[in-house]
């Protein structure tokens, strides 16, 4: 395992890998510098174990049907290091016949390669941009063999990119809260909701580039995560053989029970080594209310209940019937709720109290200085002063954001908390008692099964506030060609900044005596299902005196108006099935209106135009005829 500095010294990038689609072989390493396995030849095809699954991340599925395409994904940690091993890779197509040296190998019409580059550092949109001027010129060559410039690109990257710090936009290059918001709206609250239960979450999309790219929005929205909260987030063990990976589905594969409770999803949330587990046991030893970290290795979790199920009489469920006064008395009853999970000892003291007469403010914290990185006792993550990252991605619980067919047993693994993975093939998306949660990208929808959980997740008042001063914000600046998203107010930085005030928030008004009022902004059903969850244990370990600087309330704290039962009659219909079938009815009911009064009116307008014509040709008749009869008359006078 090499020191801090000596990585310091090399630079972050370990491999440039050229990946290619074999007719008999499949998907396999064609070219790696340095050689993957030390003493090889940088052609040879072996992998180590710990990456076996490389060729098929890669170069991922259905990559025949797009000329192109951009990968993020996540390997495990191998030689000793504990950190997450970050790729990105290009992939490109091209016809075989424009090849100026084709070898043998090559009998298909197109040629399939990706071009990949595993580093230490998650510099994902970074290295993507250098990584597809390198591939588009690797192909202009038309002859594989020509290795050079891959070998230049290692000693470019590692030379230019020596030395680079995590802080800054360029960690976020390429990934655009706007467009997220743009294409999920209010919902996306409730993806960075799912993510903070731990829950297991599978996106779904093609091609392989949006699919990362929304996933790592979403976790871009968390203040540190990308930077410093995914170095324990690709520890799992890959199946030895493919019997295995079939056994173990068809064992687990119809366990919706493990899937859907909670607390399954906890009580694994240790299953390491156990050094690991008397470590973090020591922290909480003193803490009455909690169970032991170690016991949950042993089975015995009898601590960890799932939380009770959200009264009909509660506060939100009474808001959602539109009486304004239900928040305000809904207090005694989140108590009720409170003491059916475990309670925590808070830290902090009742001075710290706001006033009542505080403005709501959604505007970001003034940065005072450079960002201060401790290693967190507990975690092993590098955290601030407010103890963010969260450590979601640990113990288990795993960040892939592209995931291969070959890695499906791991929806399944025992020894997995949870995830936040993506993928394109239909065969995750069809088996959805493996997941917590589907979101499908293209429609911008999330579809959950479980009735509690879609109860956990509701959006309080505050919370739908929130969701909409972020989409009007964005809606409203969205067709400026000067600015292209790159204003403060609805910009990528300001969104990222606003969840950062929420989160910060949450924070602090969990460390506040007498919170229940103030939680209920966030739903107390949502609270307590967090506060059991290994990343929230672990972050009230420690002490964060920090965030007394921050106000303990929901920034969108406030009186109910007329403003806001429009807003919850809104939200209601757009995401609820009942709702989406009224709307659909009443567009099918209007436009059946429409059409009949349109045929209604051809009709009746068709026998006013006859009746018409028939009166104005008598009346013409009767023109016509009368003065010849009346000359007469006259001629027969005396």
């Amino acid at each position: 395992m090499e020191s801090h500095g000596e990585e310091e010294s090399r630079g972050p990038v370990l491999h440039i890998v050229v990946v290619g689609f074999h007719h008999k072989k499949g998907c396999q390493v064609e070219f790696s510098y340095p050689p993957l396995i030390p003493g090889e030849g940088h052609d040879n095809s072996s992998l180590p174990e710990e990456w076996k699954y490389l060729p098929f991340l890669a170069l991922p599925d259905g990559a025949h049907n797009y000329q192109e395409d951009t990968i993020y994904f996540h390997l495990p940690p191998r030689n000793g290091d504990r950190k997450t091993v970050y790729g990105v890779s290009c992939y490109r197509q091209i016809e075989a016949k424009t090849l100026k040296v084709r070898q043998a190998d090559v009998t298909r019409e197109t040629v399939q390669k990706s071009v990949c580059v595993l580093s230490r550092l998650p510099l994902y949109g970074l290295l993507q941009a250098k990584l597809q001027l390198i591939t588009h010129a690797y192909f202009e060559e038309k002859d594989f063999s020509q290795i050079s410039i891959l070998k230049e690109l290692y000693d470019h990257m590692n030379g230019s990119l020596r030395g680079t710090s995590l802080e800054g936009s360029q960690v976020y290059l390429g990934l655009s809260p706007r467009d997220l918001i743009l294409q999920f709206q209010h919902k996306v609250l409730i993806l960075f909701k799912l993510i903070l239960l731990e829950k297991k979450v599978l996106f779904y999309v093609s091609p392989v580039n949006r699919l990362v790219g929304a996933l790592m929005t979403i976790l871009s929205l968390f203040p540190g995560m990308i930077e410093h909260g995914l170095a324990d987030s690709s520890h799992y063990k890959p199946r030895k053989s493919t019997s295995e990976d079939l056994n173990l589905i068809e064992v687990l594969g119809g366990s919706e029970d493990y899937v859907s409770v909670s607390v399954s999803d906890i009580s694994n949330s240790n299953q390491e080594s156990g050094g690991e587990a008397k470590e973090t046991s020591g922290v909480y030893q003193n803490e009455t209310h909690q169970e032991d970290m170690s016991q949950s290795l042993t089975g015995d979790n009898h601590h960890l209940k799932p939380p009770s199920r959200t009264s009909p009489d509660s506060s939100e469920s009474d808001w959602e019937t539109l009486d304004p006064s239900a928040l305000e008395e809904g207090a005694p009853k989140e108590e009720t709720q409170e003491k059916d999970s475990f309670e925590l000892p808070e830290t902090f003291p009742s001075e710290l109290a706001p006033s009542r007469t505080l403005p709501i403010t959604v505007q970001p914290q003034p940065n005072t200085g450079q960002t201060v990185l401790v290693q967190g006792l507990v975690s092993g993550l590098e955290e601030d002063q407010f103890g963010l990252p969260l450590a979601v991605f640990t113990k288990g619980y795993l960040c892939l954001p592209y995931m291969a067919l070959q890695q499906h047993h791991l929806l399944s693994d025992v020894t997995v908390r949870g995830f936040v993975a993506g993928a394109t093939n239909i065969l995750f998306r069809q088996q959805r008692h493996l997941s917590d949660a589907i979101v499908d990208v293209e429609e911008g929808r999330i579809h959950i099964q479980d009735p509690e959980l879609r109860k956990v997740l509701s959006l309080t008042t505050a919370d739908l506030r929130f969701a909409d001063y972020l989409v009007k914000h964005v809606t409203e600046n969205r067709d400026d060609v000067f600015l292209d998203g790159t204003g403060w107010e609805g910009g990528d930085e300001w969104i990222r900044a606003q969840f950062g005030l929420y989160l910060h928030s949450l924070l602090s008004t969990n460390l506040r005596q007498d919170n229940e009022k103030m939680l209920a902004d966030y739903g107390a059903a949502f609270v307590n299902t967090w506060k059991i969850t290994h990343n929230y244990r672990v972050w009230y370990s420690n002490k964060h005196p920090a965030l007394s600087e921050i106000t303990p309330s929901h920034p969108f704290q406030g009186q109910y108006s007329v403003a806001d039962v429009k807003l919850r009659l809104s939200h209601s219909v757009q995401n609820s099935e009942r709702g989406k079938k009224l709307g659909n009815a009443v567009i099918t009911t209007s436009r059946s209106v429409v059409q009949t009064g349109k045929a209604v009116g051809q009709s009746v307008g068709g026998a006013l135009t006859s009746a018409k014509s028939a009166m104005s040709s008598w009346f013409s008749t009767f023109a016509q005829a009368a003065p010849p009869g009346y000359s007469e008359q006259r001629e027969a006078k005396p």
